[in-house]
Parts: C-alpha cells; sequence; structure tokens
C-alpha cells in the first residue's frame, strides 16, 4: 500500500467511525512519539490528514486535540521509561540499531539542551524518535521530563491539527 493510500485509508475510517476517531488519533500521535514506532510509521502526515477532518465530519476540534496530546505524552514517557530502565541496550534494538548516528545526534541534543531539547526535539522529525528515549538513558528527572513532554505534546499536537481544522481545506477549495 502507498502512502497516499495509506493516509486515505485511515481518514476513511476515521469518516466512517468517528465514534472510533479518538482512539485512532490517539494511538497515531502515540507511534508518532514512540522511539521504535516513529522511524516506520509517517503518521505526522495522517494527522495533519486527520486536522481536516474537523468541521467536515462531527469532530470537534478539543477532544481531538486532547486525543493527540494524550497519544504523544504517553508515546514519549513510555521512550523516556523505557530509556530510564534499559539504558543504551535500547539503543541495539531494531529499527534503532540500523540508525546509530540518529541515536549519537539525538544524545549530543540532549546534552546540549537538556529539557529545552525534549520540548524541542518533539518538533523534529527523526529527533523525536530519540531524544526522550536518550533523556531516559541519560537519567533525567521524571518531573523536569514530564513537564517538558506534555507542554510539547499540547503544543505538538495543536500545531498538526490546527491547519487542517482551521481553513487549509477551505482555503484550498478557493483555489480549484
Amino acid at each position: 500500500m502507498d502512502f497516499t493510500a495509506l493516509i486515505q485509508t485511515v481518514t476513511d475510517f476515521i469518516s466512517a467511525h468517528p465514534q472510533l476517531a479518538l482512539g485512532v488519533i490517539a494511538l497515531l500521535a502515540f507511534g508518532e512519539s514512540l522511539a521504535f514506532i516513529s522511524l516506520l510509521l509517517p503518521a505526522t502526515v495522517i494527522l495533519l490528514a486527520c486536522g481536516a477532518l474537523i468541521g467536515e465530519s462531527e469532530l470537534q476540534f478539543f477532544p481531538v486535540w486532547l486525543a493527540a496530546t494524550a497519544g504523544a505524552f504517553a508515546g514519549d514517557w513510555l521512550s523516556w521509561w523505557l530509556g530510564y530502565h534499559y539504558s543504551y541496550r535500547m539503543t541495539k534494538v531494531w529499527p534503532l540499531s540500523r540508525k546509530p548516528a540518529l541515536v549519537q545526534r539525538g544524545h549530543l541534543f540532549f546534552e546540549r539542551w537538556g529539557a529545552w531539547g525534549v520540548f524541542i526535539g518533539r518538533f523534529f522529525g527523526p529527533l523525536r524518535a530519540v531524544v526522550p528515549l536518550v533523556a531516559g538513558i541519560c537519567r533525567m528527572g521524571v518531573g523536569k521530563f514530564q513537564v517538558a513532554n506534555i507542554t510539547s505534546a499540547a503544543v505538538w499536537a495543536f500545531g498538526i491539527l490546527a491547519p487542517g481544522a482551521l481553513g487549509i481545506p477551505k482555503l484550498a477549495e478557493l483555489f480549484t
């Protein structure tokens, strides 16, 4: 299945089953934020498309935003926990084992920026997959981590969903 077909399949499923939308969106955000799955799952673009369903269907922005925030928060929390409890052994697990340079970049980024790195890292594709894991490996305190985690998850979810919810589809209609 190609990427465009995957996006269409997910958005069609959500449109046909709006009662499952929040769960699907939370799972997509979780996968996008979990250290291993995020390297395999192109959820950011799917979530952007889901944002376009807000207002076009019976989906409301606030619950969808909360679902995406919760999923992203949980994915980073689990990544941090895995790093904290299993340390560098986690970098030997596929697909991270095939991307040692990415782990090294994530480590350098975290060492330079600390808690701000956790916050900022969420907004940079591949770093999103490793910075929370590295924060755990580096034994970042849970309180500091969770503050950066929840605030970045909320801002990220808004940024992913708002363009579609607030008008990109409506703007596109003006030019077609």
